[in-house]
C-alpha cells in the first residue's frame, strides 16, 4: 500500500482545474438543423432586411393614411377596393387617393399605401366594390415596415453565444442554411483493473471476482449530456504497460478519462503511468465519496483518474468533469435545479472531508439513499444529493438541506 502523502480541498481541486482549462479552438460548419445546443464559432452578420417588404400587421385594409384621417361612425370614408393582397402576392396596384386594398396579415403593402385599418373598424359600403372606414389611420398603424427586425448589417450571433432556439430562428430568419460553432470536445473513456469486463462483448457469466464495466457507460453519458464526444475503450488490465499503451492510444482526445487505478494499492498505478509520461497536478481530495480522485497534464492533454468504484466516479464526474468539460466546449455553466428540504433522517458525516450524500426526496423530505462508494444504486435511485462541508460532522433530521437535482 501506498498511502496518500497529501490530500487537497475541493476548492483548491477547483482552483487547479479552471488553472488547465484550455476552450477547444476548432470550428466546423453545421447544418442549422443540427445546431441548437451549439457554440457559435464566429459572428453571423445579416445580409437582408428583415422583414424584407412592408407588411400589414393586420387582417384589414390598406389605405392612404390622409384619406381616412378625418373618419368615424358617424362620418365614415367610402373607399373603392382596387386589390386583395394575400401573403407570399406580391401587390399588383399602387394605391391611389380615394382607393384601397383588402389585405391579410403578413402580406405586403401595395406602393402608395402608408397604413392599414383592421377589419373590426370598416363595414360593408354601399357598393360591391367599396368599404366604409369607420376609425381614423395614422401613417405607419398596423404597418411592419421593412428592416423593422432586422437590417442588413446586425450581428444575428456572436462569436461564443451559445445557438438556443430563438436564435436558430434569428439565422433561418436571415437564410442561413449552416452555421460555423466550435467542435465538440473529444473525450477518451477508459476503464482500468483485471476485474472488469467488457459488457458489450457480449454478456456472459461472470467469473469470480469479476464485475461488468459500469463507469465507462456512465462517464460517457454525462459526456455526451453535457457538450463531449465520448470515445469510448474496452478495460484494461493493472499493468504499467497496459495503462501506458492506453494512454498512448487516447493522446488524440482532447480529455481523457481513466477509471480504476488511482487509489493506493500497490496495483492502483495511474500514479506511476501519469508519472512516465505527464505531470501530476493533484492526487487526493478531501471528498467524500471519491477522495482517490486524480487530475494530471499528458502530453498536454488533461487527464482525470477517477475512483474505480461507480458511486465515487460518477458523483465526482457531477462535481469536476462536468465543469471543466463545459469550459472547454465554451458551453455555459451547469447550473442544477435546487430544492430546500427538511431532511428525514439523522446523518453522521466523515469529519473534514466535504460529503456528498445522495437523497430521495419524498413526501416532502429528503431521505438518506447514499448506501456505500461501490454502489450504483446510491446514486441510481437518488434524487439528487445535498453538500455537508469538511466542518461539519452530523446533520440533524428536521434541518432544512438544499438538494441539487440530478
Amino acid at each position: 500500500m501506498r498511502p496518500f502523502t497529501s490530500t487537497i480541498s475541493l476548492e483548491e481541486a477547483r482552483r487547479r482545474l479552471d488553472a488547465h482549462v484550455r476552450p477547444i479552438d476548432r470550428a466546423e460548419r453545421v447544418a442549422l438543423a443540427n445546431a441548437t445546443g451549439r457554440v457559435a464559432a464566429a459572428d453571423v452578420v445579416s445580409a437582408i432586411d428583415v422583414p424584407a417588404f412592408a407588411r400589414s400587421a393586420m387582417d384589414g385594409y390598406a389605405v392612404v393614411a390622409a384619406d381616412v384621417a378625418q373618419a368615424s361612425h358617424t362620418s365614415p370614408v367610402a373607399l373603392r377596393i382596387v386589390e386583395r393582397i394575400y401573403t407570399g402576392q406580391p401587390p399588383r396596384t399602387a394605391l391611389s387617393r380615394g382607393a384601397c386594398a383588402e389585405i391579410a396579415t403578413g402580406a405586403p403593402l401595395p406602393e402608395g399605401a402608408d397604413a392599414v385599418v383592421m377589419v373590426e373598424e370598416t363595414s360593408p359600403g354601399p357598393e360591391p366594390e367599396a368599404v366604409l372606414i369607420l376609425a381614423p389611420a395614422s401613417s405607419g398603424q398596423n404597418v411592419g415596415r421593412r428592416g423593422g427586425d432586422i437590417t442588413t448589417g446586425d450581428r444575428i450571433v456572436a462569436a461564443g453565444d451559445l445557438l438556443t432556439p430563438s436564435r436558430i430562428g434569428a439565422l433561418a430568419a436571415v437564410g442561413c442554411a449552416d452555421v460555423e460553432v466550435f467542435r465538440k470536445p473529444v473525450v477518451a473513456i477508459l476503464s482500468t483493473g483485471n476485474e472488469v469486463v467488457d459488457v458489450t462483448s457480449g454478456v456472459r457469466p461472470l467469473a469470480p471476482g469479476q464485475i461488468y464495466d459500469v463507469n465507462r457507460f456512465t462517464l460517457a453519458s454525462i459526456v455526451e449530456s453535457h457538450g463531449g464526444v465520448p470515445r469510448s475503450a474496452s478495460p484494461v488490465p493493472d499493468t504499467i504497460g497496459a495503462l501506458a499503451d492506453a494512454l498512448d492510444r487516447a493522446a488524440g482526445a482532447d480529455i481523457i478519462v481513466f477509471s480504476g487505478g488511482s487509489s493506493v494499492g500497490e496495483r492502483d498505478l495511474i500514479v506511476d503511468a501519469i508519472a512516465q509520461r505527464g505531470e501530476m497536478i493533484f492526487h487526493g481530495i478531501a471528498v467524500k465519496p471519491g477522495k482517490p480522485t486524480a487530475f494530471a497534464v499528458v502530453g498536454g492533454v488533461p487527464f482525470f483518474g477517477m475512483p474505480g468504484n461507480p458511486t465515487s466516479c460518477l458523483s465526482n464526474a457531477y462535481i469536476l468533469l462536468v465543469p471543466f468539460l463545459r469550459a472547454t466546449a465554451r458551453l455555459p455553466a451547469w447550473t442544477p435545479r435546487t430544492i430546500t428540504l427538511p431532511l428525514g433522517r439523522r446523518i453522521v458525516s466523515q469529519a473534514g472531508r466535504h460529503q456528498f450524500y445522495t437523497v430521495k426526496v419524498q413526501n416532502g423530505v429528503a431521505l438518506p439513499a447514499f448506501k456505500g462508494s461501490g454502489d450504483i444504486t446510491s446514486l441510481s435511485r437518488a434524487d439528487g444529493y445535498i453538500e455537508i462541508p469538511a466542518t461539519e460532522s452530523t446533520v440533524d433530521e428536521g434541518a432544512s438541506v438544499t438538494v441539487t437535482l440530478f
